[in-house]
């Protein structure tokens, strides 16, 4: 009996690769990548690593987990997909090393059960907890330069269907496309947050929000080259508080209608957050010929340092759309606030309202809006088929009422 188990003892020792499942007691709370195979080398594809660690957290009998990417390592990953429902409520993955995408596009491998649409995807999972300091490098560089269209390019982590989601304290770079994605959502707060990408880099969002509520994004930094926060259709009760954006296009409702859909925004509040060099501000878009509603919308407290379009609303954002609801028809714009809405700007027009000429923008409040240039030349305003107040303007925007 003592012979066989030296034996079994040696083939563990020598051939640790046949373990496929780590031994653990119902105690172990903690599951390290490292144990399930990942190398962390940077150049090994630790993917099925992830997997094999990620079906033992998602599977485990404690209420709480807890998957740890340690630190002073880099792990290579292909897209994958880490889904629920879990069997713990809570389940906190720990970042504390580097994620990073492969850095060629030839060299991506799509499974057959991911969806090329994302590189690294969190589906329908419950009280999910990620932060740790570490980062996530999508390699965007080689798709930014590629002639691949923006629908063939992948974002780079995407929450699908998570409710009570927690995202933290890390730091993201250079995704092929939008760098977070929170798509049908509910109950998420995600803070300090650094998000970067080259200014000219197309396409690379920082936030992009869809079908979503109560989303929280707080005391984050956003510096890439398209909309620091998109939020888009589906999309009601989000909630961006202290976020410092630029270079970028600036925390935008919309697109909105897109090729003649119906689309539906609602409270949203945007607060004490700064552009600093950014294209536009504080802004809303909707395409002609859509339908639906962006309604319920605030932006207050706002710090503009040298943006181009600080205050903009455009519900004629562009007119591709060529149909028999053409014309006819726009995403309407009501109940919005600008408040407290002061600084710089290197754009000729601090304000611009562009509304349908048919549907128009009702109910719009400017109040507490100082713009200088930066070159201190007068600002101007473009304002058409905007109905509203404006309380203490500067530029006075003389289509509202004071």
């Amino acid at each position: 009996m003592k012979d066989i188990f030296v034996v079994l003892l040696m083939v563990v020792i020598v051939s640790p690769s046949m373990c496929v499942r780590v031994i653990r007691s119902n105690a172990d709370t903690s599951f390290n990548v490292i144990d399930y195979g990942a190398k962390g080398d940077g150049k090994t594809d630790d993917s099925q690593a992830f997997v094999k660690a990620w079906e033992e957290v998602c599977g485990a009998t404690q209420s709480s987990t807890k998957l740890v990417i340690p630190g002073g390592k880099t792990f290579l990953l292909q897209p994958v997909s880490f889904k629920g429902p879990c069997k713990p409520a809570t389940i906190n993955i720990v970042i504390q090393g580097t994620i990073t995408a492969p850095k060629r596009v030839e060299a991506w491998q799509w499974s057959n059960v991911h969806s090329k649409g994302s590189w690294i995807q969190f589906a329908n999972i419950s009280g999910l907890v990620v932060n740790g300091g570490g980062k996530f490098d999508g390699q965007g560089a080689a798709w930014w330069q590629s002639n691949l269209g923006v629908h063939n390019k992948p974002r780079a982590l995407q929450f699908d269907g998570c409710k009570n989601l927690r995202l933290s304290t890390l730091t993201h770079i250079d995704s092929p496309k939008n760098h977070i994605s929170i798509d049908g959502c509910h109950n998420a707060i995600i803070s300090n947050l650094t998000i970067v990408a080259p200014e000219d880099s197309p396409n690379t969002d920082g936030f992009d929000i869809s079908s979503s509520t109560n989303i929280l994004i707080n005391h984050s930094t956003i510096q890439t080259g398209d909309d620091c926060v998109a939020i888009n259709s589906g999309s009601s009760f989000i909630n961006i508080t202290g976020v410092f954006c630029g270079p970028g296009h600036g925390i935008s409702v919309g697109s909105l209608g897109e090729n003649g859909a119906f689309a539906s925004v609602e409270e949203i509040y945007v607060r004490n957050c700064t552009f600093n060099g950014s294209t536009n501000g504080a802004r809303i878009k909707t395409w002609k010929g859509g339908s639906g509603y962006a309604r319920k919308i605030t932006f207050e407290d706002i710090i503009l340092v040298g943006a181009k379009n600080p205050v903009i609303i455009d519900q004629q954002y562009s007119d591709l759309y060529i149909g028999e609801k053409s014309g006819a028809e726009a995403v309407k714009v009501s109940d919005v606030t600008y408040r407290n809405v002061k600084g710089t700007t290197i754009g000729k027009d601090a304000v611009k309202l562009i509304c349908d000429p048919i549907v128009g923008c009702t109910d719009i409040v400017l109040d507490e809006i100082y713009i200088t240039s930066e070159d201190d030349r007068p600002v101007q305003v473009l304002c058409t088929n905007a109905h509203g107040t404006c309380y203490s303007c500067n530029p006075i925007v003389s289509c509202l009422s004071h």
